[in-house]
């Protein structure tokens, strides 16, 4: 079976005012599918050659967070969202931080893991 599925890529971008970035991440979600996730690759030589002086730690916090988040756990600091569809409005929407979500895209797929997978490996490392 084949199932629609939107997804933005994850941007670790150090000085917002500057608008450099890298990407560092994935978010997937298919309502078909009942399926949300995220996944990460920190390229740590790449992050620090943007940015000499990142906090390494403060990022792959911020990116754990966002894999948190889209496997439903709740926090003090992120809204209670029990169903996918707003998760993935909340992990999507703009945000003038350290780790940005890219434009939403989409297509299909019959194993959405497989492909978080895949386009992790194509779009970040």
């Amino acid at each position: 079976m084949s199932y629609d599925y939107q997804y933005v890529t994850l941007r670790l971008v150090p000085r917002v005012e500057r608008e450099e970035f890298i990407n560092v991440g994935v978010v997937l979600y298919s309502q078909e599918a009942d399926y949300l996730e995220a996944a990460f690759a920190l390229q740590e030589e790449r992050a620090l050659a943007l940015a000499p002086d990142l906090d390494l730690e403060s990022v792959r916090a911020a990116l754990e967070a966002v894999c948190r988040v889209a496997a439903g756990e709740h926090s003090p600091a992120t809204p209670r969202l029990d169903r996918l569809g707003p998760r993935f409005g909340w992990l999507s929407a703009p945000r003038s931080t350290i780790v940005q979500p890219g434009p939403v895209h989409g297509g299909t797929t019959e194993d959405p893991a497989a492909t978080l997978a895949h386009l992790v490996r194509i779009l970040v490392t």
